[in-house]
């Protein structure tokens, strides 16, 4: 069939070599996850350095935390998707093209190696990260535990190897007039308060009464300075032990927030890798130059 004038045609035959060869381009796709993780690490670390982080909202004295909370959100947010967006870009500029597919199959190839750039850096990210998360969290639940422990006891040392019947046994043994041996009235007026808070904080009112003899007999006060010390020493480990609870209560919601955040983040992210990509990959066929940014010098 002859040729059209002015219509060039070009012939191309694919050889042994790149029929056998793969589509998949590891080695571009291996340079966008270093770039992404790259970019990520700096960013990250840099919004961590000014306070944008998940771990304590109340590190900047005089803002408020919600503020911060949104703040680090829309930094993280920002960060990761860029983050992805700059690997794929780079990813679909390097990809080594076949010229055995539409332009159509081109471009869906330039975003399926987009997406593969999101899921290396995914996992690696997970890998690296998993160390680091489990400790923090270790060290949450440790803090946490160490504020409710500390909360529901008084006298130092009761929560080592606390005996859950001690309490118990105590009321068993307990005598009409405590006997002034400041060491055991201390052990046991820690588990009497660790028992009031593991039910509801409150100490029952033979529980309070018993501890206002025993400071009396250990203190020398009188009937009403004793009592008015346990109030106080009562109210004073309730306020411990609810804020406590608040703090389990923030570092929870908090988890689950910054669980929601990842995983939307994540779905954004892999949009943009695949777009990126494609923008890549029409960049680099169409030899586009960004000379005000890129220049010999």
């Amino acid at each position: 069939m002859d040729t059209p004038a002015g219509v060039a045609v070009v012939e191309t035959e694919i050889t042994r070599e790149q029929g056998e060869h793969g589509y998949v381009d590891w080695s571009a796709i291996i340079a966008g996850i270093v770039l992404a993780s790259a970019i990520s690490l700096v960013l990250i670390s840099f919004g961590s350095a000014i306070g944008l982080n998940f771990i304590d909202f109340n590190a900047r004295e005089g803002a408020a935390p919600i503020l911060i909370g949104i703040g680090a959100a829309s930094w993280f947010l920002w960060v990761q998707i860029s983050s992805f967006m700059a690997g794929g870009y780079l990813t679909g500029r390097l990809r080594r093209r076949h010229f055995d597919a539409t332009e159509d199959e081109s471009d869906m190839r330039d975003g399926a190696h987009g997406l593969l750039v999101w899921g290396g850096a995914m996992i690696i990210g997970a890998i690296l990260a998993l160390g680091g998360i489990g400790a923090a969290g270790s060290a949450v639940g440790t803090a946490v535990s160490t504020a409710t422990t500390a909360a529901s006891n008084v006298a130092e040392g009761t929560a080592d190897n606390l005996d859950p019947n001690a309490y118990f046994i105590d009321t068993l043994f307990r005598a009409e007039a405590p006997a002034a041996e400041t060491g055991m009235a201390r052990d046991e007026a820690g588990r009497i308060f660790a028992r009031a808070a593991m039910s509801d904080g409150a100490v029952p009112a033979e529980d309070r009464t018993y501890l206002v003899n025993l400071v009396v007999a250990n203190t020398g006060l009188s009937q009403e300075q004793a009592e008015a010390r346990v109030d106080q020493v009562i109210a004073n480990v309730e306020a411990a032990r609810q804020q406590a609870i608040e703090a389990a209560r923030i570092a929870r919601n908090t988890a689950i927030i910054a669980a929601f955040l990842l995983a939307a983040s994540s779905l954004v992210s892999a949009i943009g890798a695949y777009w990126a990509a494609q923008k890549g990959g029409n960049h680099r066929d169409n030899n586009t130059i960004f000379a005000d940014v890129f220049r010999r010098f």
